[in-house]
């Protein structure tokens, strides 16, 4: 659901929590251990799939990491996709992606279960731009060369809001590429325009670049925590996963209310700069609200199966709702839910 240098840039991961979550084929970064939780010996351990600067950072900055009484073993991926990879492959028991993953995941027919949500502004969520550039309509996108990551929550966005302009796929020229890489592409001139989500997007922005249209009214906002079955049906993890869910909630609540204390945190931890950083809290990482997997949300993550199944850019129907466990929706609020937003002075 990811700003300055290039090295930088090349350094940071995307962020599960905007998620928005991403394309690509990364391995993880497994660090053995919990560093809070549980003492050693503990009889469960939840392993984590994380992104730099995600679930780990906020739940300590948010004092979310303290008296468990499990250990956790976080694992660091690149984007979306490989965590879900890892997933499948029983490596990681839950991890956070976007809204566009699980479904390539369940395309691939891995054994993953969609069992957490949020929602969030589509705000961060934009077809970027540069600085000077003569384009000023959706419609202009016409033969240009857009670069995207592939599966990610910013590949169903750039279908959709080209379907908006009345265009299609075959009317552009994608080119798929990792936002790191997309970057440099961008900042050389090597593509018209990129699709991609925050923080790149508030990074761009304060480098001169413009926002040709965002994601508002054009995809769902929806981010997932998405769990391997095998952990699900086991008593122990079951349990522990239901209060890693509870404490994510509250770890969204309190980026909400402190979004300046968060931005600091997010800054020190992936190397963004402060500035960036509050943007991207502001524009989409702080909205996000906790919410059910209900039907609503179902419908909706149907929607962008069926589209990437009428483009052929997956194999077959996906029944979403077969890779859906509600038993963790509780009271949460419905998934149409509105994001929350920032005033003027926030």
């Amino acid at each position: 659901m990811r700003r300055h240098t290039l090295p930088l840039i090349a350094a940071l991961l995307p962020l599960s929590l905007v998620l928005t979550a991403c394309g690509g084929s990364s391995a993880a970064d497994t660090s053995s251990g919990a560093k809070d939780g549980a003492k050693s010996g503990a009889k469960v351990t939840l392993n984590v799939g994380d992104q730099k600067g995600g679930y780990e950072s906020l739940l300590r900055a948010a004092g979310e990491l303290e008296k468990i009484d499990y250990e956790i073993k976080w694992s660091t991926f690149t984007s979306g996709p490989p965590l879900l990879e890892a997933v499948n492959a029983k490596a990681v028991d839950i991890g956070g992606v976007g809204n566009t993953p699980p479904v390539f995941a369940a395309a691939a027919k891995s054994k993953i279960t969609v069992v957490g949500a949020s929602h969030g502004s589509s705000a961060g969520e934009a077809i970027l731009v540069p600085k000077g550039s003569a384009l000023q309509t959706p419609a202009e996108l016409r033969g240009k060369k857009i670069a995207v990551a592939q599966g990610s929550s910013a590949h169903f966005q750039l279908i959709a809001s080209l379907q908006q302009a009345g265009l299609t796929p075959a009317d552009v020229q994608i080119t798929l590429l990792q936002p790191a890489d997309a970057l440099a592409a961008f900042n050389s001139g090597k593509v018209d325009a990129w699709a991609v989500w925050d923080p790149y997007t508030s990074q761009v922005l304060r480098s001169g670049a413009r926002i040709l249209t965002s994601g508002e009214g054009v995809v769902n906002g929806l981010s997932f925590q998405v769990a391997a079955p095998g952990a699900l049906a086991d008593e122990g993890k079951g349990k522990a996963i239901g209060d890693f869910l509870q404490r994510l909630q509250r770890a969204q609540d309190w980026v909400f209310k402190h979004p300046e204390e968060w931005a600091k945190v997010w800054a020190k931890e992936t190397g963004l700069p402060y500035e960036v950083a509050f943007d991207a809290v502001k524009r989409s990482n702080g909205t996000r609200v906790p919410v059910a997997v209900d039907d609503a949300a179902v419908a909706s993550e149907q929607k962008i199966a069926d589209t990437f199944t009428e483009l052929k850019l997956i194999p077959g129907k996906v029944v979403f709702k077969d890779f859906v466990d509600t038993r963790f929706n509780g009271n949460l609020p419905p998934s149409t839910t509105p994001a929350r937003t920032y005033g003027k002075d926030s």
